[in-house]
C-alpha cells in the first residue's frame, strides 16, 4: 500500500474508539502541537511564500478603509476573513499529517498478530446417517 493510500485510509476511518483516543490525545497535546505549528512550521511556510501572513488577509464588507489589521477591521464591522480560514485549514492539514506519521510509526513498533495457517481445514467427517446410507447403497449395487 502506498504512502498516499495509507494516509487516505487513515483519514477516512470512522472507528469510535479511534475517535475517542484522538480526542483525549488531542486535548493532552493540543497546546504543544498548536505551538509547533504556529511557532515553528507556519513561519517556514510563510518564508517559503515570500513572507506572507495569510491570517491578515480579508475583504472588508462594511466599508472599512484599506490597510487596517484584521482585528481593527473586525471592530469596525463585518469582514470576510479568507486568510484566517486558509491559515486554519493549512494548520489542520499539517496537524493531521503529523498525527498520521506519528501513528504510522507507532503501528510499526507493535508486533503484528500471527498469521493464520494458509492450508484449508479438513472437511468434517460424514455423519453416521450418511455412512449407513452409503452402506445400503453399496449393498444394493452388489446385489444387482
Amino acid at each position: 500500500m502506498s504512502f498516499i493510500q495509507e494516509f487516505k485510509s487513515f483519514a477516512v476511518k470512522g472507528n469510535v474508539m479511534d475517535l475517542a483516543v484522538g480526542v483525549i490525545i488531542g486535548g493532552a497535546f493540543g497546546k504543544i502541537v498548536d505551538s509547533a505549528v504556529g511557532d515553528l512550521i507556519m513561519p517556514l511556510v510563510s518564508k517559503a511564500f515570500g513572507g506572507l501572513d495569510f491570517s491578515s488577509y480579508y475583504i472588508a464588507l462594511a466599508g472599512q478603509t484599506a490597510g487596517l489589521t484584521l482585528t481593527e477591521a473586525k471592530k469596525l464591522g463585518a469582514v470576510f476573513a479568507y486568510g484566517n480560514f486558509i491559515t486554519v485549514a493549512l494548520n489542520f492539514v499539517i496537524l493531521a499529517f503529523i498525527i498520521f506519521v506519528m501513528i504510522r510509526q507507532m503501528n510499526r513498533l507493535t508486533v503484528p498478530p500471527a498469521e493464520a495457517p494458509t492450508t484449508p481445514a479438513a472437511p468434517p467427517a460424514p455423519s453416521e446417517d450418511v455412512l449407513l446410507l452409503r452402506e445400503i447403497r453399496d449393498s444394493l449395487k452388489s446385489k444387482n
